[in-house]
């Protein structure tokens, strides 16, 4: 466990992969009483670690979102502990999504979770998952931010949960915020929260632009076969997961008027895409 700053301390769960970087952070917020943010996936060496640096003293539960490594220990931690659980649960989950989580009622955009010790101000950030969401904890500017920014790396767009849209539209949002810094849901502190907003929203569109030439070069083609034209870049054994970011990028341009999707039989990674013009 890492004290972070006098509200803010962290533990990491043991699911530590190439998609999850050392593994999901888990935080604990307060002193005197604590409130866990993102509890992480089912796993009992991880939730004896909260249950004992909560001393007790867990009083609320929040989640980002509800993809399986950020909240389902939220369900055990809650009866446990009698914890009151903030977050939001999707109106259509897909298979990614920890169905056992579950609100008296979904928390919305600008909703405080105001404590005597400290106001956590939510954030609504879609785009990873529709029913993602950042938290300010307005005493040290820190932004917690689930999976909408990770550290060293891009987080894989979903659809149609996830929106590539709505993400670059999430990251202008946070321009608008007085932060600090950045305590991601993998890895480590970011300390220049605007450089970071700034080069994530350079690199999807640099990406776009990627996709639009990778498209001009192959012609009418499925994603599958735009696929390593346009992650050229990237470690191979990323491409599956890059192929639902390139699906997102491919569904904002059909939004947009770019882009055609010709056939659309079997999965999604099957459709044929072609430009307009």
């Amino acid at each position: 466990m890492e004290q972070w700053s006098p509200l803010v301390r962290r533990l990491t769960a043991p699911n530590g992969s190439k998609m999850t970087g050392p593994g999901t952070n888990t935080y604990l917020l307060g002193r005197d009483e604590y409130t866990v943010l993102d509890p992480g996936p089912l796993d009992d060496s991880h939730l004896q670690a909260i249950l004992a640096a909560g001393e007790g003293k867990i009083r609320r539960i929040v989640a980002t979102h509800t993809h399986k490594d950020h909240s389902p220990l939220t369900r055990e931690l809650a009866a446990l502990t009698g914890a009151e659980v903030f977050g939001c649960v999707m109106d259509e989950p897909d298979h990614f999504q920890d169905t056992t989580f579950s609100v008296a009622r979904n928390i919305s955009h600008g909703q405080l979770l105001t404590t005597d010790e400290f106001t956590l101000e939510a954030i609504h950030t879609p785009g990873h998952v529709g029913n993602h969401f950042c938290y300010l904890l307005r005493e040290e500017g820190l932004l917690f931010s689930g999976d909408h920014i990770m550290d060293g790396s891009t987080v894989v767009i979903i659809p149609p949960s996830g929106d590539m849209k709505d993400y670059l539209q999430s990251l202008e949002l946070l321009r608008d915020y007085p932060l600090t810094g950045i305590a991601p849901g993998h890895g480590n502190l970011i300390p220049e929260p605007m450089k970071v907003v700034d080069m994530l929203y350079r690199h999807r569109l640099m990406r776009e632009q990627k996709t639009l030439s990778g498209m001009r070069k192959v012609g009418e083609a499925s994603l599958l076969e735009i696929l390593p034209v346009v992650y050229d870049d990237v470690d191979p054994a990323v491409l599956t997961y890059a192929r639902y970011s390139l699906w997102a990028h491919l569904l904002k341009l059909q939004r947009d008027g770019r882009a055609t999707c010709t056939q659309t039989h079997g999965e999604f990674d099957q459709a044929r895409w072609r430009l307009h013009g």
